[in-house]
Order: C-alpha cells, then structure tokens, then sequence
C-alpha cells in the first residue's frame, strides 16, 4: 500500500512484533524467527520453566508499554522483533511501522494451558471458564480490529496448529511477510511438537 511505503520511507525498517494471547504459541514464533536469523529484543529476566522450557524471549519493559511515557527504546527494535502480548498492541507509539506475527490457537487450549500454569504456580483463576472464553473472544475481536484500522500496523495471521502440522509451508509464509531473508530450514528446526500440549479435540474454535 502507498501509506505503508510513505511509512516505511519516513520511518524506516519495521519493528517485527510477535503477539497473541498468553499461551498461544508466541515464544515458539519467536524461537523460529531467532533461529532464521532476526535479532531479538530481549532481555531473559523471565528464565525458562516447566512451563516455556525454551524459553519465554521477552523484554521487561513491554510490561510497562502503558504507562511508559518515553517508549523511544522501540526505534532502536527497528528490523529486530519484540514479542508484545496482544492485550499490549493499544499502547504501542504510531512512530514506527510494525509488522506484526500474531498467533492464533484455540481458546480452550489456551484456557487449559493458562490453568496449568497457574496450578504449577500455587495460584488460581476465579472466573467461569465460559465466561473466560467470551473474554478472549471479546478482546480478540477488538485487537483485530485495531489491527486493521490503525495504519502503522501490517499483520499476518498465524496458527500454532498450522505451525506444528506443517512447520515448512508456515515458515515460508512468515519468511514471505517479513521480506524472504530468513533460513527457513532453521525456522523449521526450531519447531518442537512435543511441546503442544493442553490439546483440544472437539470443534474447532478461534483464537
């Protein structure tokens, strides 16, 4: 689009942002692109566990993208990939262009893997899982929507699924997206399918 090359020549490379809900496969997407070449922004506070036994590849600061008011660390993540967690998107400054890998996976996986996760961690979530998955759905809806009307940002969809079924053809997309620089083969290797766990076998839903 003209906009988006208007953007790119004022602004430069794009930032590469990794996102999704929580849980639904966005440090796998970031292992990937590490592994096809691209430099990440991180700063491994958050060490692995028995949850992301790679690893999670996350900045501190994002956290704080709300109500951070010098957000100018992110002109330096030009051409770098940061990982943001979609409920983060909003707050992102309009001063750069972001090409955006947002991970999609069943809500009621990322349910169950949520709740493990708490489980492991001693803490417990209070709300109906129904009401949980309308939650997601809810917000999903709004960040697609930001997504596509706000004009610094450009998105391809990606689901963790695809990714395990066909590791190959969902590198070649993202490569495509992100300029067709990356080592796909690498991309590729970094795909572990015995980490999808918390599986859901009934009708497929989004998220």
């Amino acid at each position: 689009m003209v906009r988006n090359l208007i953007r790119r020549l004022r602004f430069g490379r794009p930032v590469v942002i990794v996102s999704g809900l929580p849980r639904s496969g966005t440090s796998m997407a970031m292992k990937m692109l590490q592994a096809g070449g691209m430099t990440l922004v991180k700063d491994d506070v958050r060490e692995a566990d028995e949850d992301n036994p790679k690893g999670y590849f996350e900045d501190e600061r994002v956290k704080d993208l709300a109500e951070m008011v010098d957000k100018s660390w992110l002109r330096n993540a030009r051409g770098h990939v940061v990982k943001v967690v979609s409920s983060l998107l909003q707050y992102l400054p309009p001063d750069n262009l972001y090409k955006v890998v947002f991970m999609r996976r069943n809500s009621r996986e990322v349910l169950a893997s949520q709740a493990k996760m708490l489980e492991r961690r001693g803490e417990s979530n209070d709300t109906d899982d129904q009401d949980m998955l309308a939650m997601y759905e809810n917000h999903l809806e709004k960040v697609e929507f930001q997504l596509r009307f706000r004009g610094y940002f450009e998105t391809l969809y990606v689901n963790y699924t695809d990714v395990l079924a066909d590791p190959e053809g969902q590198a070649a997309r993202i490569n495509e997206f992100l300029g067709g620089e990356l080592d796909e083969r690498k991309m590729v290797e970094a795909v572990d399918p015995n980490l999808y766990r918390n599986r859901y076998e009934g009708e497929t839903a989004s998220g």
